[in-house]
């Protein structure tokens, strides 16, 4: 072997160990097939361009980027920073028609097949979902900002829905950024304004809710029929008012201490023994130290009550029992005087 050809092969040994781009022999990506689908897929990208049309050419992007096999860091700087644009074009037209948030995925899937084994046979073909809203164009885009912003106003527009605002509060679960150093995945954080714009929707519905439970608790102070059913109101909307004072940053404070002002009240009524009930519910809501001893002490006396009562009712059922008994022995005497006149005794 020459001088020259030694050299050659070393340096082609060194590259192969040194380079990030090395081919390793385990690679699946050298593959014709893995090649002829990244292939396939850069032709779909290549032609849907020609449509214009952005939803389509999203969901053709998306594709090349998401092929672990597809390593053309051109073509992936290309594709990535095209998709913001693309995906704010597409949820601007959805949020023209009120189309803010939906669970509609951004493409569907046609034509997927897999073997018996589960195996992929075909990955199928993605197709641009109509139906999918302005937040998730943008999500998928990973333009978390401007989806924030949607998320916002949908919250707005849903502001006593609990559930559409739990979605809201929890929108960061699922997301990932890229650490540019490390290439590492780390958990996204929305600036702490996005949840200081929801506790005021949160704010606003426990305000609310409150001020209709003073209407309830005005029932307190009548008849013990309408203590049950002012109790029964009233604890709905503080239960309620609760669920969203457990957004800010004081909690539900608040609603519970109310509910112990409110079992105070019902307390000072002259009827405890027919209403003491409704207070046990408030004070067992409220669960203060001071709710709670008040509580045992309700309980002891139901149970002082109960104890009373069985007493009273055994006392009244000896008294019948021994009056009953006095009488039917009277009734018996007066027989028996009556056979034995008529037997001549």
């Amino acid at each position: 072997m020459t001088r020259f050809n030694i050299l050659w092969s070393a340096l082609l040994i060194l590259a192969l160990t040194v380079s990030p781009q090395a081919v390793r022999a385990d690679d699946e990506c050298i593959l014709d097939e893995f090649q002829a689908m990244v292939k396939k897929k850069l032709a779909a990208a290549a032609k849907v361009e020609q449509s214009g049309k952005p939803a389509d050419i999203f969901v053709a992007y998306q594709a090349v980027l998401e092929d672990g096999c597809m390593r053309d860091k051109n073509i992936q700087a290309k594709y990535r920073a095209a998709l913001p644009k693309l995906a704010r074009e597409v949820a601007k037209a959805a949020e023209a028609k009120g189309l803010l948030y939906s669970k509609e995925p951004v493409y569907t899937i046609v034509g997927a097949k897999q073997d018996k084994e589960g195996n992929v046979i075909s990955e199928g073909t993605r197709h641009a979902n109509e139906r999918a809203s302005a937040f998730a164009w943008i999500e998928a885009a990973g333009d978390y900002n401007e989806a924030n912003r949607v998320m916002l106003k949908a919250a707005h527009a849903k502001s006593e829905d609990m559930k559409f605002f739990e979605t809201a509060w929890e929108v960061d679960q699922a997301r990932r950024v890229v650490d540019p150093k490390t290439g590492e995945q780390k958990p996204y954080v929305s600036p702490g304004s996005y949840r200081q714009e929801l506790q005021k929707i949160a704010s606003a519905n426990a305000d609310r809710l409150m001020k209709a439970e003073e209407k309830d608790a005005a029932g307190l102070s009548g008849s013990s029929m309408d203590v049950g059913t002012s109790t029964m109101h009233s604890m709905e909307k503080l239960k309620m008012a609760s669920a969203w004072m457990k957004f800010l940053p004081d909690g539900d404070k608040a609603a519970r201490a109310r509910a112990e002002q409110r079992g105070d009240t019902i307390l000072k009524r002259s009827d405890p023994t027919f209403t003491a009930m409704n207070a046990k519910a408030y004070y067992e809501f409220a669960g203060s130290s001071k709710a709670k001893e008040k509580m045992a002490q309700l309980e002891k006396k139901s149970e002082e009550s109960q104890r009373a009562m069985e007493k009273s009712a055994e006392k009244m059922k000896g008294a019948i029992t021994t009056e009953k008994s006095a009488a039917e022995q009277k009734k018996f005497d007066k027989g028996k005087a009556n056979l034995e006149k008529e037997l001549g005794f």
